[in-house]
């Protein structure tokens, strides 16, 4: 096939080109910057030169393409705090890449979160990929690539564990917790630090993303998970180990103050199951669980 993919020089997108290329797909990269543009070809992709605004490229390359895997977000809106702005860009750019996908039968792959199913009201259980939320921000853009397989595309969504972890992984979550402890000396968790985090391997992701792109049936949600959930006490507390620092318990009300725009997110409970895509997809993640990739020392090497 050759693939359109945007966000093709992130930390995600730098495992999925090579994924592809290893499994015989062209790849064409949307590059924002010279950098981005050298870092796609250097791993033996074409880069396209353009933006997430720049919806008529998106539709253009859409159009030339066997299929689209949409990873790209304005993750610098987000973190500024204007949510509204980003997840409003994400739709524009999955309509302008739809729009040149229409009626062709080609996937397309987008990206969602699990995070998105407690913010809409899964809690007490872990979600699935069976778990369909009526609206709200990403899960708007989540339901309109599912949606388009009314329009002729074999459509699919695959959500994301919040914590996507591996050596290539430079400015996720964990890095950001890791920071927020060398800063403070001492890895904290809220209360009892009993709430879970799912999390996948960056590899066994991408290779998710692959099989997506070949094989998910139209209209299909699915889940890159391989740890259901992990405490995030035992996060602090392998962090704690490797930095030689103490672990402690802060309060609700701390959490802002010590992990930063992570606060709302260090309390979250999100336990995922991936049931459904593993025996769906044929998906067998074998690489380190997050404990075990935080053990293999990687992410406190200064």
């Amino acid at each position: 096939m050759r693939v359109f993919i945007t966000g093709a020089s992130g930390h995600l997108g730098s495992a999925v080109l090579p994924e592809l290329i290893s499994a015989g797909h062209q790849v064409i990269g949307l590059a924002r910057s010279d950098a981005s543009a050298a870092a796609i070809e250097k791993l033996g992709a074409q880069a396209r030169r353009g933006e997430l605004s720049d919806l008529d490229v998106l539709r253009d390359e859409a159009a030339a393409s066997d299929g689209v895997i949409h990873l790209a977000f304005r993750h610098d809106l987000m973190l500024s705090g204007d949510i509204a702005a980003a997840g409003e860009a994400d739709l524009r750019a999955l309509e302008a890449l739809a729009d040149g996908l229409a009626g062709s039968g080609k996937p397309l792959v987008g990206t969602g979160g699990t995070a998105m199913l407690v913010a809409g009201g899964v809690v007490g259980r872990p979600g699935t990929e069976r778990d369909v939320l009526s609206g709200g921000y990403r899960i708007d853009a989540e339901n309109l690539v599912a949606g388009l397989a009314d329009r002729g595309v074999r459509s699919s969504v695959i959500r994301l564990a919040p914590t996507v972890h591996s050596s290539l992984d430079h400015h996720g979550f964990l890095p950001a917790i890791i920071a927020a402890a060398r800063r403070h000396g001492y890895a904290a968790h809220v209360g009892e630090g009993a709430n879970r985090w799912p999390a996948v391997h960056t590899l066994d992701a991408a290779d998710l993303y692959r099989l997506a792109l070949e094989q998910a049936p139209a209209g299909s949600r699915l889940h890159g998970v391989a740890d259901e959930g992990v405490p995030l006490r035992e996060i602090a507390t392998a962090i704690g180990r490797h930095l030689g620092i103490p672990v402690r318990s802060i309060s609700p009300g701390e959490a802002s103050g010590y992990f930063g725009f992570l606060g709302s997110f260090a309390q979250l409970d999100n336990p995922t199951s991936a049931a459904i895509t593993r025996e769906l997809m044929g998906w067998t993640p074998t690489r380190p669980g997050l404990l075990a990739d935080l053990d293999e020392g990687h992410y406190f090497r200064s």
